[in-house]
């Protein structure tokens, strides 16, 4: 019984963080083929994600959807979280993929455990280790290659994709590890899907959803459009939500690490984008570096959880 529950945890984390990675690759071809805004689908992607997990919710326990707006601290931690957490992530990252392409962005964000150690360092909450310093010299490591393929010449993407994925990592390093008192007390469920609606009502201010010229979409455009909402979103951080109920938190974030192979792969092979030998190399550091720290996480880093994309 124990193997078997083992097995369905596999099954959801792996399936949730193979839709994360092909959901960017899907999102880059909306960008580049149907000229979608990067507002426009951040916005219409975080409202309904936001609303099918709280239904989600509500079926579990209908009494604590709405319970965490009875707290004064937790409605003010869930507007911060909403919009300086769930919406910098989600923007900065489809900015990314919009000006380079999903792999590249997509590995840049991975390089947020590098900013928690700097924060954690700076901040004080601890002191810098050598284990730190591997996985920093595997991060820079990598993204040099990531980004110059070997060569001194020139970027593999622009540098304004480079910055906002920069900006992506940022983004979800803040998001780990202020998401972590929110989580234990309200639920994933509940805080996920708040911060989503709230970032999406955030972005609509700047982008309604309903101000677009959807004139030139085939049905292809629809299904795409779908395939971002559905399962590049919400039933990838429901896999992924699901899957803590039947592995480690370690586990999860070993094979959630998926999630970028699953974007490099769709995208050389779907959209044709060019990926060098030293590219895919520094792409192995870089999930080195996540999988390494995974192994030597200290009790700090492990109050956030990895919910993103």
């Amino acid at each position: 019984m124990e193997n078997q529950r083992r097995w369905v945890g596999f099954i959801l984390v792996i399936l949730g963080a193979t839709f994360w990675g092909i959901g960017g690759t899907v999102a880059q071809r909306l960008f580049q083929e149907d000229s979608i805004t990067v507002e426009w689908l951040v916005s219409i992607r975080l409202l309904i994600a936001g609303i099918l997990l709280l239904v989600l919710s509500f079926i579990k326990n209908r009494k604590q959807v709405l319970k965490i707006w009875s707290d004064k601290n937790a409605r003010i931690q869930i507007v911060i979280f909403g919009l300086l957490g769930m919406l910098a992530v989600q923007y900065t990252y489809m900015a990314s993929i919009k000006l380079g392409n999903a792999a590249v962005a997509t590995l840049l964000q991975y390089l947020a455990p590098v900013f928690i150690i700097l924060y954690l360092v700076l901040a004080k909450v601890s002191k810098l280790k050598a284990r730190d310093l591997i996985a920093v010299v595997l991060a820079l490591s990598g993204t040099f290659l990531l980004l110059t393929n070997g060569s001194l010449v020139g970027l593999s993407v622009p540098i304004s994709s480079v910055i906002w994925g920069i900006l992506s990592g940022i983004s979800l390093a803040f998001y780990t590890l202020y998401a972590g008192v929110l989580l234990k007390k309200w639920g994933s469920l509940n805080v996920i899907g708040w911060a989503m609606i709230i970032g999406g009502i955030g972005m609509s201010i700047i982008q309604p959803p309903w101000s677009i010229d959807s004139s030139t979409w085939s049905l292809e455009t629809y299904f795409y459009i779908g395939f971002v909402i559905f399962f590049g979103t919400m039933i990838a951080f429901w896999f992924y939500i699901e899957s803590l109920k039947y592995l480690k938190p370690q586990e999860t974030t070993l094979l959630g690490s998926l999630e970028p192979l699953a974007a490099i792969i769709t995208s050389v092979i779907w959209l044709h984008i060019p990926f060098g030998a030293y590219q895919f190399f520094g792409a192995s550091l870089i999930l080195f570096m996540v999988l390494y720290l995974s192994f030597f996480k200290d009790k700090s880093e492990k109050e956030g959880l990895r919910l993103i994309d």
